[in-house]
């Protein structure tokens, strides 16, 4: 099977992280694929924040559980790198342009050997006052919402799931 076909049909979502940071050149590959997404007519306007310090991921995952109701819940299940993707709300394309980054990330981390995960709520965490706050301090400007939070690292064996079966009425040809 073509290579590219066989990552994404073995790309799963990971929810258990061993501390142990990806490296650099992992990272660069991983963001050069987000980079690399397809955008509206090549506008390339999604914003990639990456965070590897421990504190800020922290910070970040506390608004994200305080979404859900649970500030001290870890939805980030402990990995090591996460990369926060914000869209243009002025744009009719900024939040599927964003979503299409998000994409790139997930099969390039797939393709370098480093397990993700898709983490919701960015959009509730980032428009809360702490949430802005960063978003000041990164330059992201006012009119940029979040979009999806992919976390990044090395997978425990039970972080991992086998792909559930296709369900049979997914695609149709008419």
């Amino acid at each position: 099977m073509n290579e590219a076909l066989q990552n994404l049909l073995t790309r799963r979502s990971c929810r258990a992280y061993k501390e142990d940071q990806i490296t650099a050149e992992e990272l660069d590959a991983i963001l050069k694929a987000g980079q690399y997404a397809p955008t509206g007519m090549g506008k390339q306007s999604p914003i990639i924040v990456v965070i590897q310090d421990a504190e800020k991921i922290r910070e970040i995952e506390k608004l994200n559980g305080s979404v859900m109701g649970n500030p001290d819940g870890h939805p980030f299940y402990g990995a090591p790198t996460l990369i926060v993707v914000f869209g243009d709300a002025e744009s009719p394309l900024g939040g599927a342009d964003a979503n299409l980054v998000i994409g790139n990330l997930l099969n390039g981390a797939n393709a370098v050997g480093v397990d993700s995960c898709y983490i919701w709520r960015a959009r509730e965490s980032f428009d809360s006052e702490a949430g802005k706050a960063l978003k000041k301090a990164w330059n992201v400007p006012d009119y940029y919402i979040g979009i999806g939070n992919v976390i990044l690292g090395y997978g425990k064996p039970e972080g991992k799931k086998e792909a559930a079966p296709r369900k049979e009425d997914y695609v149709r040809r008419v």
